[in-house]
């Protein structure tokens, strides 16, 4: 073990301070025992002075709230402050002994604090403690709610006297924490929202709404990729979107939808890997891989993509804030990144998947987060190596002869136990959008066309797919029908006709909000 930090710093693993801090808590412990893991996204520091100012990265707290230069004491003030860290008590459980660990416990063996901390000791490491049964006291939940996004039922652990409300097991459970930004979001009931406004909307609108946003969601998600796919192709992704969260998710299941996302599968390995993989490119020169993020090693996927599924399970079980829950199992996946091909789309599909599961989109319909995605796609690429990136550092690999990497280290706990707050954040903008804009402007199209095409009957009797037709010429000429329009494709008609279709095309779409 190293020396405990007691200096105050301007910088902490690559973090800039905002100002002079001691580091306390988590970032404490990863100093002094020396721990190789990406640097928690916000870190707990000691200002100098007594009204020191916090940021997103770094909580400054007053010189009396200064731990001692103890393990235990760095502890109670990281849970406390900092909540339930699992990829830092992950490490250090392997670096002390279980008689450290005990011996913290057994300074306050019921209180609060010491009966979590056993817990989580036994929950992370799959290894028993010494220590009595603490009595009869009060059963304390694992997660802090008013810290971080737990399961709103735990089970209980009469062993510990605590509800383990995590969302997640072992194999599986990024956690987040509760941000104001996120807090706020949650109140805003995106979801009920969604299905009270639909309620409002005839089935029949809300039925070709529904069928219009599955096809561009498809597309959309194959574009993020970089991919134009047929028509049929997109089509049949569509479909698999659809029918998200009404099968329960298995690694059958998943393979499944891998068949579906990549169509001809002669050049492409299905199901999970069995070596390395990367995102990245390849030297020009040498084929020496240059990754930017370096996927889970292939011995781990049977228990990490086991733990995922076990993840979506006991979230929608115990009710756990569904796009919070959406964000864990989603970018997890990414992260894993199992397959050969076709994780993106899948990724974007647990996301479907997951609100499905909770009933939190409107029945028959799915939020189009892919169409969102695309729109701000360089924000979704930050979200992405907001992880990828501080991960790429603590993984140790070499190339292989075929071009890929061969990872050194244990690295499964990297993507066990990463901070999904970012990422939560991420997707409920993005649900957001398609709340207040995507949805209403759809259903606002479509009561617009319904009022032009009606009103287009009556001035000539026309095939729906010419009206279909004319629309799309009034759209792209600012509600006039352009020359070549008139001269060709409806030359038919007359001139006090094209006057009435265009008056009515700016009545119907106005009136619309179009």
């Amino acid at each position: 073990m190293g020396e405990w930090p007691t200096q105050s710093v301007n910088d902490f693993h690559g973090r800039p301070l905002p100002e002079r801090g001691e580091p306390a808590g988590y970032a404490a412990i990863i100093a002094a025992f020396d721990l190789i893991l990406p640097a928690p996204s916000r870190m707990a520091a000691i200002a100098e002075r007594h009204h020191p100012a916090s940021t997103e990265a770094w909580l400054m707290q007053t010189p009396r709230y200064r731990p001692e230069p103890a393990l235990g004491s760095h502890l109670v003030f990281a849970f406390r402050y900092e909540g339930i860290d699992l990829q830092v008590l992950s490490a250090l459980f392997k670096t002390v002994g279980p008689g450290e660990i005990e011996a913290i416990i057994r300074l306050t063996p019921t209180g609060a604090f010491a009966r979590r901390l056993w817990f989580l000791y036994e929950w992370l490491t799959g290894r028993q403690l010494n220590l009595p049964d603490p009595g009869k006291v009060r059963m304390v939940p694992v997660i802090d709610r008013d810290q971080q996004y737990g399961l709103t039922e735990g089970d209980p652990s009469p062993r510990h006297k605590v509800l383990n409300n995590l969302p997640g097991t072992p194999a599986f459970c990024p956690l987040v924490r509760k941000t104001a930004d996120l807090a706020a979001f949650s109140q805003q009931a995106l979801g009920a929202r969604a299905r009270e406004a639909m309620g409002r909307v005839r089935p029949d609108v809300v039925a070709r709404a529904a069928a219009f946003i599955l096809l561009n969601d498809s597309k959309s998600s194959f574009a993020i990729e970089g991919e134009r796919p047929s028509g049929q192709r997109a089509t049949r992704w569509g479909q698999a979107i659809s029918q998200a969260g009404v099968r329960p998710l298995s690694l059958e299941e998943l393979d499944r939808l891998q068949r579906i996302v990549i169509g001809d599968a002669r050049f492409v390995r299905l199901g999970l890997r069995d070596e390395g993989g990367f995102v990245g490119v390849h030297d020009r020169d040498t084929n020496m891989p240059i990754p930017d993020h370096v996927s889970a090693r292939h011995e781990d996927l049977d228990s990490l993509v086991g733990g995922l599924i076990a993840f979506s399970e006991r979230a929608t079980r115990g009710t756990m804030d569904p796009v919070v829950a959406a964000a864990c199992l989603a970018f997890g996946f990414v992260y894993i990144h199992p397959y050969v091909d076709g994780n993106g789309r899948l990724h974007r599909w647990l996301i479907h998947h997951a609100l499905a599961a909770a009933s939190y989109s409107p029945p028959g319909l799915v939020f189009p987060v892919s169409a969102v995605i695309l729109r701000n796609i360089e924000r979704y690429r930050a979200v992405l190596e907001s992880w990828s990136a501080p991960l790429l550092p603590c993984i140790e690999w070499r190339p292989t002869a075929a071009g890929n990497v061969e990872v050194l280290n244990d690295t499964a706990p990297f993507y066990r136990y990463f901070d999904a707050t970012a990422h939560a954040a991420f997707l409920y903008e993005c649900v957001e959008q398609t709340v207040n804009h995507d949805l209403p402007q759809e259903v606002r199209f479509l009561q617009a066309f319904d009022l032009f095409a009606a009103g287009l009957q009556e001035i000539i009797d026309m095939p729906m797919a010419q009206a279909e037709l004319l629309h799309k010429f009034l759209n792209q000429n600012s509600g006039r029908l352009s020359q070549r329009a008139r001269t060709k494709e409806f030359a038919a008609l007359d001139d006090t006709e094209v006057e009435q279709i265009e008056t009515l095309y700016a009545n119907s779409f106005e009136q619309n909000g179009r």
